[in-house]
């Protein structure tokens, strides 16, 4: 867990300015409904809009029609007429609002969940040094704000362009009824409007400037909340007593939260105070000229009701655009985030990089010239100038101490990473040239950090649930020692792994899962095979016989093997030892041992440890 967790300092950083604006964000929500064939989206959206609108404008002329018809002494059966057709005129419309209003979120919730499968696709696949990068994990906390529920920016949006289409058709209507009373008394009231439109935007767009910090906040309270759900971690809570310093950081975490959203609450209550005052300047303006037109007999008492009711619905309207207009710039800072997020730069060539496949029968070979490799912001080279060939059908040994680079090695082989400077051959040409998907598939790997899917043994083993093929699984289990367990379990191997997801899952101990791990490896069948410590969860005895197959698990591929136990890398034709980022020594087990040089030492230290490890036994 990250240790630094808790209180944070303001950042003081100008935060980038979106990539995409309102209109950009609005056509995009518009395209991705077009293109997703959800285009029931779009028209029930104007159908929403125009039913609204018509609704209001009946219910703006009922009074006043019936009240000229009084006026000018009509018929009652033309009153009766008048008020009936228009009853019945509102109940159509409030019937095809009602139909309209109930169909509307299906296809609003579909190009959400479409949305939301961009952003796990990519997660899932974006190249791996992302998945290291704050910008972009913070990007990634966003959009899952965005998209999360029915009210979020990625599915609201659609009830805001809607009400936005609505507000300014009613606007317009009025404006154009309105207008003929004094066309310069209303410009001076849409002027009075855009002038806090634009006067609240900045206010509004407070958040988005400090969404970083925010977006720390909530990846900070994420992480504690899955620390302390973890099962991993379950033992170390308890024994340590971890939960009261997890609750402290929790409780500093949201102070430092409730603090950031006062402060954002203090700038709001500005734009809501200037919202008041325009409001009451606009509604004085339009109410004390109309009572004027009253008073000088220049206005009957029906078009007096008519123009008294469209004033105010026309506050309304104007209001209710400029509400909707900041609420669609606030939607429109989420979406340009979840955009900027899609499209975040890849630094491997993931689709257009140069094919790559290979053939069973043959044999490759992987090379690093002259290879650094350096993390962002450190101060000094995890790897400095390594020259490194893994010949096709060998098994190379890496071992060294904690921290000596053995771990970022694998990661230059295997494409996780580019080395700062020199280069990773495969076939003698750089693997930035190629589609680098194409090269994940050319190695099988059992690494110390894994997880098992809510699926079946078998769609563990074969990682897909379709077209399995059962012998090689079983082959496959049978060559990772786990053949008895899988079994012995009631089904065997359609048993369900991650107690998680499934309550009745099989619950397999931390040497059985590197077992099944490394039958995903085998049934992978790449010409590559490299294992990260793939025995520590293992006894002695059970590590034995794991080595004691490994060359016919391995037959015809070429290995790396990581490991800190010395011991176990004498049946590998060669090992390199790592220290501080420099390959030392290199030789076979037994060539390092008559050298007397580093490897020797750390082996003679870690037989004696088993030697009176072993005595120990003996005397208990």
């Amino acid at each position: 867990m990250n240790s630094q967790k808790g209180p944070l300092k303001k950042k003081k950083e100008k935060p980038p300015k979106p990539k995409y604006n309102m209109l950009q964000n609005s056509a995009y929500m518009i395209a991705l409904a077009w293109r997703e064939k959800e285009k029931k989206v779009l028209v029930l959206s104007l159908l929403t809009a125009l039913l609204a609108v018509a609704g209001n404008m009946t219910n703006l002329y009922i009074t006043p029609s019936a009240l000229k018809a009084i006026e000018i002494q009509a018929p009652l059966g033309r009153l009766v007429m008048t008020i009936l057709g228009f009853a019945g005129l509102s109940m159509l419309i409030d019937a095809a609002s009602a139909y309209v209003e109930e169909n509307s979120p299906y296809g609003r919730m579909t190009l959400r969940t479409i949305l939301n499968a961009k952003v796990t696709h990519k997660m899932a696949s974006t190249s791996y040094p992302n998945i290291h990068d704050d910008t972009f994990l913070k990007m990634i906390i966003k959009c899952d704000g965005t998209l999360s529920t029915n009210d979020s920016a990625g599915e609201a949006v659609w009830n805001t362009l809607t009400k936005l289409l609505q507000n300014t058709l009613g606007f317009a209507i009025y404006l154009a009824l309105l207008s003929t009373v004094n066309p310069i008394l209303f410009a001076a009231i849409i002027a009075i409007t855009l002038a806090g439109y634009f006067i609240r935007r900045p206010i509004n767009a407070y958040r988005y400037r400090h969404r970083e910090e925010e977006a720390e906040y909530s990846k900070i309270c994420q992480e504690i909340i899955r620390d302390a759900e973890s099962t991993q971690l379950a033992k170390d809570i308890r024994l340590f007593g971890m939960r009261s310093w997890l609750e402290e950081i929790w409780d500093k975490t949201m102070d430092a939260f409730a603090a950031f959203n006062t402060r954002v609450e203090k700038v709001y209550i500005w734009g809501r105070i200037t919202d008041l005052v325009l409001t009451f300047l606009r509604n004085g303006i339009i109410y004390a000229y109309l009572i004027y037109l009253v008073l000088n007999g220049e206005l009957s008492i029906s078009l007096f009701l008519l123009y008294f009711s469209a004033a105010g619905q026309f506050s309304s309207w104007v209001i209710q655009i400029l509400d909707n207009l900041l609420k669609l710039h606030s939607q429109s800072l989420e979406i340009s985030n979840l955009r900027e997020c899609l499209e975040y730069p890849e630094p491997f060539r993931l689709e257009e990089g140069k094919p790559l496949s290979f053939q069973a029968d043959q044999t490759y070979e992987i090379r690093l010239e002259d290879v650094s490799f350096r993390y962002p912001e450190a101060k000094k080279d995890t790897l400095s100038h390594i020259n490194l060939t893994l010949h096709p059908g060998e098994k190379l040994a890496v071992v060294g101490l904690n921290g000596a680079g053995k771990t970022t090695l694998i990661k230059l082989l295997c494409g996780f990473l580019d080395p700062t400077e020199g280069r990773v051959l495969w076939e003698g040409r750089d693997i930035r040239e190629y589609n680098r998907r194409d090269y994940y598939k050319m190695f099988s790997a059992v690494f110390q950090d894994f997880s098992l899917l809510a699926v079946s043994v078998a769609a563990n083993v074969a990682q897909t649930e379709e077209h399995i093929d059962m012998a090689r699984v079983r082959d496959c289990i049978s060559k990772a020692g786990l053949q008895e367990k899988i079994e012995s379990l009631p089904q065997q191997y359609d048993t369900k792994l991650n107690r998680e997801v499934h309550e009745s899952a099989a619950m397999l101990s931390g040497g059985e899962t590197q077992r099944l791990m490394l039958a995903r490896a085998l049934y992978k069948a790449a010409p590559f095979v490299v294992l990260d410590e793939p025995t520590a969860a293992l006894d002695p005895i059970a590590e034995a016989d794991l080595y004691n197959k490994y060359n016919d698990m391995t037959q015809g591929c070429s290995s790396v093997y990581i490991s800190h136990r010395l011991a176990s890398t004498r049946f590998c034709d060669r090992i390199i030892l790592i220290e501080d980022g420099h390959i030392t020594e290199e030789g076979t087990h037994d060539s390092l041992l008559a050298h007397g040089g580093s490897y020797a030492k750390l082996f003679q230290v870690q037989s004696k440890y088993y030697q009176e490890g072993e005595v120990n036994d003996v005397q208990e």
